[in-house]
């Protein structure tokens, strides 16, 4: 991935090495939700309670160039699109647990985007575990791939698709429309990808086939599979391997960021037709 000519966001913080306390607060419902998604037990310590994690200045300005490109891109789709200014989205690094508007977590969730504060939060580390542990890849533009899929998070909030599945928590339709949203941010990444290579040319010869990677590693079949060995579609709350690569390839061909098209997400009767 070639960066090079890319802007440096101003809303990347970097506070690897600061530890804390494992605590959930006012947002915690977020996490706890996470906690399923990834096995891990948020209410009781989970993750490493020590600091570590040293600052390097490589990934600190990666970060920022990623995070610059998505920045570039959506600020140029949605006055086009959606008629409105886009309000872009913060991000912060950080090391062993972090704390943050949907309460405190552990690295071991893996990349998330909390609504409340409307910001990004990544341990780096993740990636080794990403390539290591789930059979993904830490390529550059496999790291930028969930990066863009994070702040595809933030434009489904700024679009009012997150309210969408908030209503829906609690019932029967909970996981469909759960994966309706992972499904519509693996699109919105492709998409920036799309039109960050119009803008930037900084995808290389087997970039691409790195982020297919790391989607097809990220699908509920795969995970469950991996976990104990059986599949179980009504526990799914990601969109199947198959699902996932579908619809990152989808926006990065097409480039279609038209209200019409992320509509589409939420029109069939459901996730199983995605």
């Amino acid at each position: 991935m070639q960066l090079g000519g890319a802007p440096e966001s101003g809303n990347v913080t970097d506070s690897r090495g600061a530890g804390g306390v494992m605590a959930l607060g006012g947002g915690g419902i977020v996490l706890a939700i996470l906690g399923l998604i990834f096995g891990v037990d948020l209410g009781g310590g989970g993750g490493n309670q020590g600091g570590g994690g040293p600052k390097d200045e490589k990934t600190f300005v990666f970060t920022k160039r990623v995070l610059g490109t998505t920045e570039a891109v959506w600020g140029d789709e949605f006055p086009k699109q959606y008629g409105q200014k886009y309000r872009a989205p913060k991000l912060k690094l950080f090391s062993s647990q972090v704390r943050t508007g949907c309460g405190t977590a552990p690295s071991a969730v893996g990349p998330f985007y909390c609504p409340a504060d409307q910001t990004v939060y990544i341990d780096p580390t993740f990636f080794n575990d990403l390539e290591k542990k789930l059979g993904g890849s830490k390529a550059e533009f496999s790291q930028a791939y969930v990066i863009a899929h994070e702040v595809g998070h933030h434009v489904q909030k700024l679009l009012g698709y997150s309210a969408r599945v908030d209503e829906a928590r609690g019932s029967s339709r909970e996981n469909d429309m759960s994966v309706r949203l992972e499904l519509q941010a693996d699109y919105l990444a492709g998409v920036w990808a799309n039109k960050g290579q119009q803008k930037f040319k900084f995808i290389e010869p087997g970039d691409v086939e790195s982020a297919i990677t790391s989607a097809r590693a990220i699908g509920d079949d795969r995970l469950q599979k991996r976990s104990g060995g059986f599949v179980h579609p009504e526990k799914f709350t990601h969109g199947t391997s198959a699902q996932r690569v579908r619809w990152f390839q989808d926006g990065l061909k097409t480039g279609d960021a038209s209200k019409k098209k992320l509509d589409y997400f939420f029109s069939v009767p459901s996730s199983k037709d995605l």
